[in-house]
């Protein structure tokens, strides 16, 4: 089965948007907060996560060897991620809150 050409293109252009998007988190990173700056570091991750997979299957497509695992720990690292903001996401919803 042959992938059309686009294809390569779209995945392309997503990748270039997804590393354009690290520059605002980077720049999240110098922050004085510990909370925003872990936040940023997971969404970090997200990005070089998504970065991975969008890399494995492009490479996987436009190479003839196989980059496939790439995809996979791209995948793995997003999932993670994903993981530790949803566990935040509980706790934070939990927690009682104090009304003035």
């Amino acid at each position: 089965m042959d992938i059309p050409g686009w294809f390569v293109w779209i995945a392309l252009g997503l990748a270039v948007l997804q590393a354009l998007g690290l520059v605002s988190v980077i720049r999240r990173l110098r922050g004085c907060d510990s909370a925003v700056r872990f936040e940023t570091r997971l969404n970090l991750m997200d990005a070089v996560g998504s970065l991975l997979l969008f890399g494995g299957l492009l490479l996987s497509v436009v190479v003839a060897e196989s980059w496939f695992w790439l995809a996979f720990v791209g995948f793995a690292l997003m999932a993670a991620v994903y993981a530790v903001k949803g566990v935040h996401l509980l706790r934070a919803r939990r927690r009682p809150r104090s009304d003035p």
